[in-house]
């Protein structure tokens, strides 16, 4: 299981890189993963300070901190 939270982190990266800030359910449906495995890849993002999470109404906004 920590592989395949591993992999679907990576796939998270990469779909916010190229997509910028996005919901909560668009990124479930534009990795195309069980919605399961993208919460806790993007915990595991979370927790190591990859990710910035913001609470907007009935959604999450992600998007990918960028370093100074």
């Amino acid at each position: 299981m920590i592989t395949e939270i591993g992999i679907v982190a990576g796939e998270i990266w990469h779909f916010l890189d190229s997509h910028g800030v996005v919901s909560l359910s668009a990124l479930v449906k534009g990795i195309d993963r069980p919605r399961d495995n993208v919460l806790m890849s993007l915990g595991w993002l979370a927790r190591e300070s990859h990710v910035i999470l913001q609470k907007e109404e009935n959604d999450y906004i992600v998007s990918l901190r960028k370093n100074a």
